[in-house]
């Protein structure tokens, strides 16, 4: 039974609705080989500081190695009293070694376990989804080398603003996932604190060494206060925050994946392995891959509310309701990978159909501003620029004549400024740096590509 944890200080065992609501065995198992790796590491410095043999060190270590085998081939059995992956590996490996198993635990709580398994876990999963959006980036990358100077409208308010080089629009994309990529960085840096040997929660009396375990285990530096290590959760906030930034990112490709594919834009055809069809209607093809990536952004962004609530009211210094960290955290980086892995996909195998694109880019309405920029340049204020043209357009709507043929008439534009409202010649007008032309986005994909190289070599060094 669970209660043989404490059975010192309890006559009977746990009630059954406890037991059910308190063991989190189920969903915290898939940290074993952590809880193992911490425990080779503990086990070896209790050695080093002369608290267990170095016999019993290593009949330790060979029964941590065989329950790791059993864990990782579904071997192991679990039962009633395997508390959580904890208690679970601490069963075995004291069934495999009696005598040195019980020694396992000395100078160790499951408070600073669980808080070093769940570091070690988060660490290992935020650099594998690191190199997942580096993927995604370098997919969105050739896409942009791959489509040259076609160019799309930009919008504002979902109203056609300014045309735009598709690919300056989707490195926008890339640009919004090289920050997602920079805070897993940051995060990382921050997490690099190992918990273990805090204890309960006051450390231990038996002359442990923190420094060694944390060396051992791949962080750069032991806890420094051993209330705040045990209770210290920010690193799991902080990794559903980016997550959810990032799922909050993928959304909107996702969300513009969809209107791009409709009927009514046209602008792009996706590839049937990343389609679906109706039941019930035999013309359609829908974006479920991009409209999921959509959704999943609401799922992540719960995990986080639910979670930074769970904390808001905890006391010093570790309570149960911690344990709640595991399935959000679990979950959110689940979702994140799987959304990841099939956006990609899909933008890697879309087709874009840039005669469209140009067809709406080049609605001369979209150059008003390049007009009013070509009366700036002669010398008026752009406010009054701004208003001769908002009058010019507005006459034109209203059918007094066709927009070219009212630029070229008016006194202050003329012939050479209704040229601007030729197809393919707005968009070759903002070339400052940064901006949407095709001349700026040259320099645009080289600063990219040098940007994509140097997160794919922080990536390595992980």
């Amino acid at each position: 039974m669970a209660g043989e944890l404490w059975e010192g200080r309890f006559d009977g065992g746990p009630s059954e609705a406890l037991q059910a609501l308190n063991d989190s065995l189920p969903f915290d198992r898939r940290m074993f080989r952590h809880d193992i790796e911490g425990s080779r590491a503990h086990v070896s410095m209790l050695c080093d500081v002369g608290l267990v043999t170095t016999g019993e060190r290593d009949q330790i270590l060979a029964a941590l190695d065989t329950t790791e085998t059993e864990m990782a081939s579904g071997e192991f059995v679990a039962l009633a009293s395997d508390e959580d992956i904890h208690t679970a590996v601490e069963r075995r490996v004291t069934e495999i070694a009696p005598e040195a198993g019980g020694k396992l635990h000395t100078a160790r709580s499951r408070n600073d376990q669980v808080a070093t398994d769940l570091k070690m876990w988060t660490r290992q999963e935020l650099g594998e989804l690191a190199g997942l959006v580096l993927r995604f980036q370098a997919t969105l990358a050739a896409q942009a080398d791959a489509v040259g100077d076609a160019y799309v409208p930009g919008y504002t308010h979902m109203q056609q603003a300014q045309s735009v080089s598709l690919a300056h629009h989707l490195l926008a994309h890339g640009w919004a996932l090289s920050r997602d990529v920079d805070r897993i960085f940051d995060c990382l840096e921050r997490m690099d604190v190992c918990p273990l040997g805090a204890g309960a929660l006051a450390g231990s009396s038996l002359g442990i060494d923190p420094a060694q375990t944390a060396a051992a285990l791949g962080f750069g530096t032991p806890f420094a206060n051993s209330l705040d290590a045990v209770s210290d959760r920010d690193y799991v906030v902080e990794a559903m925050f980016l997550i959810s930034l990032l799922g909050v990112h993928l959304s909107r490709i996702g969300e513009e994946m969809i209107l791009w594919a409709s009927t009514e834009f046209g602008f792009v055809k996706l590839d049937d392995g990343f389609s679906t069809g109706s039941s019930m209607m035999p013309q359609k093809k829908n974006p479920d891959i991009a409209e999921l990536a959509r959704g999943k952004a609401g799922r992540l962004i719960g995990h986080l509310t639910g979670f930074l609530t769970t904390l808001k009211g905890l006391p010093l210094t570790y309570n149960k309701d911690l344990q709640e960290d595991k399935e959000a955290l679990f979950d959110s980086c689940d979702t994140i990978r799987l959304t990841l892995l099939a956006l990609d996909g899909m933008m890697s195998t879309l087709t874009f159909n840039t005669e469209a694109m140009a067809a709406q880019a080049d609605n001369p309405y979209s150059a008003a501003t390049d007009l009013a920029d070509h009366l700036v340049r002669g010398g008026m204020p752009f406010r009054q620029a701004h208003a001769v043209v908002g009058k010019l357009v507005r006459d034109a709507l209203a059918g007094v004549g066709p927009l070219a043929q009212l630029v070229a008439e008016h006194q202050d534009l003329g012939p050479e400024a209704a040229k601007l409202l030729e197809p393919g010649v707005s968009v070759r007008q903002r070339n400052s740096p940064g901006g949407g032309a095709p001349e700026a986005v040259v320099a645009q994909r080289a600063a990219f590509a040098a940007q994509l190289e140097t997160d794919q070599g922080r990536f390595a060094a992980l």
